[in-house]
């Protein structure tokens, strides 16, 4: 029975501890497959995962955190076009130093 309680408690910690920002996306793009529509996301780091929510919609996506010398004036993403389907391939987090390089 303790293990089960240590478990959740680790789960629910983990959980809690994921930062979370809001994002825009102002062009139908791409990521890890799915396409996303414009609009807010709320935007979470879990580790080498990040997840955008809207609505009923998560998608999740594998990415490399890198730290940024200078702290990122405005929340911006990279966007590469693949044969006419515009890809995210990297975002910044405005106040922060991050960069999110997506694999």
């Amino acid at each position: 029975m303790m293990k089960i309680a240590v478990a959740f408690l680790t789960v629910a910690l983990s959980m809690a501890s994921a930062k979370s920002y809001t994002v825009n996306v102002f062009q139908p793009s791409v990521l890890a497959g799915t396409e996303l529509k414009t609009g807010e996301y709320k935007l979470e780091i879990l580790g080498d995962k990040i997840s955008l929510k809207s609505g009923k919609l998560v998608v999740e996506a594998a990415v490399t955190v890198e730290n940024m010398p200078a702290q990122n004036r405005t929340t911006t993403m990279r966007i590469d076009d693949n044969g006419g389907k515009l890809q995210i391939k990297e975002i910044r987090l405005g106040g922060t130093n991050l960069k999110l390089v997506v694999n």
